[in-house]
């Protein structure tokens, strides 16, 4: 691979998530904390991420299919996303808050499949094994990890974890800087075919494994915002200080960085995507199993490296999946179908399950964790049953 492609296309890939892990993992300690907000009230807010999910992917990819090229899309919608974030980091009551979070989200899930789909055309178009995507896709978990640690530590120095607005600030700044990137980002044109490349995405679905693949992912993923809005306050209600919350939950994604680059080719390689999605979801499953477990503080903070793992063998792992079957000229529309299912379907969903389910496990403001988390540990069961039989 050309080394200043392969510098362009991990810059892409590092800033893409350095803006969502800035935020995402810890935002909830602000509202269930500072701004007390309830778990339905923080259930919604989550869930504007996963609903922009289940539409933008969809649009974009059809409009970088067709029409626009993708690069332009990215640097419009991550210029308009900053923006959003530094409005947002000042809003303090649920209704404009969310309605900024949902604008923001609007713009941000457009960019997710088509950081994918550019990565892949470029791939193609240099005539690069699609395997070696995993020497890019590494990137993404080092930007969330290096975004919780830096986080960390500006809260160790300016003492302003108490609030939390901080992450959503960082994250506008990395915004910004990921227009920029997106501007210097070589040309990736609309492939044309003269077909609906959306449509010829959804044809794959009358494959039984693709199906299969899409209603687990749904799932799967749903089980996911367990993890994203109950852990910050997990740790903390274990004794974890809040300022030492982003540097023990980015363990996660220093797993996942290792894991992607070392092992996540090579599995494939040698069981290939059932048994590689399948064991994503067995570690998903034992996270849950370990929270729901007595055990001292340490292991909750090891228990982080098993979202590592399930992020790389399950989602990265599925994306690569789509992206090896996808019919000509429908790269960016079956990487939207993906993450319409795991970041829009599947997050929004699982959203509303964990806002209700924290609301009917807290007592005067103290969640019941083991109870909490005993509801995806048992969803998660039955996944990785369904992939080993059905997939």
């Amino acid at each position: 691979m050309d080394w200043q492609l392969y510098i362009k296309l991990s810059a892409l890939m590092f800033l893409e998530f350095a803006v969502w892990g800035a935020w995402y993992p810890v935002f909830a300690a602000r509202l269930l904390g500072p701004l007390k907000m309830s778990g339905k009230q923080t259930g919604w807010i989550y869930a504007a991420l996963p609903m922009a999910c289940i539409v933008m992917p969809l649009v974009a990819g059809q409009i970088a299919d067709q029409w626009v090229n993708t690069e332009i899309i990215l640097t419009a919608a991550h210029l308009t996303g900053a923006l959003l974030l530094f409005i947002a980091a000042w809003k303090d009551k649920f209704g404009s808050l969310f309605v900024v979070i949902l604008l923001y989200s609007l713009c941000y899930a457009a960019t997710i499949p088509l950081v994918n789909a550019l990565m892949f055309y470029h791939l193609r178009a240099n005539d690069v094994d699609l395997g070696k995507s995993t020497y890019i896709f590494m990137w993404a978990p080092i930007a969330w990890a290096l975004a919780g640690y830096f986080l960390t530590g500006w809260r160790w120095v300016f003492k302003t974890g108490k609030e939390g607005r901080d992450c959503l600030v960082l994250a506008a700044v990395l915004s910004a800087a990921m227009a920029v990137t997106c501007s210097l980002m070589p040309n990736t044109p609309p492939e044309k075919t003269g077909d609906v490349p959306i449509l010829k995405a959804l044809d794959m679905l009358g494959r039984s494994d693709f199906l299969v693949f899409i209603v687990i992912s749904i799932v799967a993923a749903g089980m996911m915002q367990f993890y994203f809005l109950g852990t910050a306050q997990f740790m903390q209600d274990n004794g974890i200080a809040a300022k030492n919350v982003p540097a023990s939950m980015a363990i996660a994604q220093a797993v996942q960085a290792i894991a992607t680059l070392f092992v996540l080719g090579w599995l494939v390689e040698k069981s290939g995507y059932k048994w590689t999605l399948t064991i994503g979801a067995v570690s998903w499953l034992t996270l849950y199993i370990l929270y729901v477990a007595p055990r001292p503080r340490w292991v909750i903070v090891a228990t982080q490296s098993f979202h590592g793992l399930a992020y790389v063998f399950f989602i990265i792992a599925g994306q690569m999946f789509g992206a090896s079957e996808a019919p000509e000229g429908t790269g960016a529309s079956v990487q939207a179908l993906v993450i319409t299912a795991q970041s829009g379907i599947g997050l929004f969903l699982g959203t509303q399950l964990a806002g209700v389910v924290m609301d009917r496990f807290r007592a005067e403001g103290v969640f019941e964790w083991k109870k909490v988390f005993s509801v995806p540990l048992a969803i998660m069961a039955a996944c990785v049953l369904a992939l080993a039989l059905l997939l």
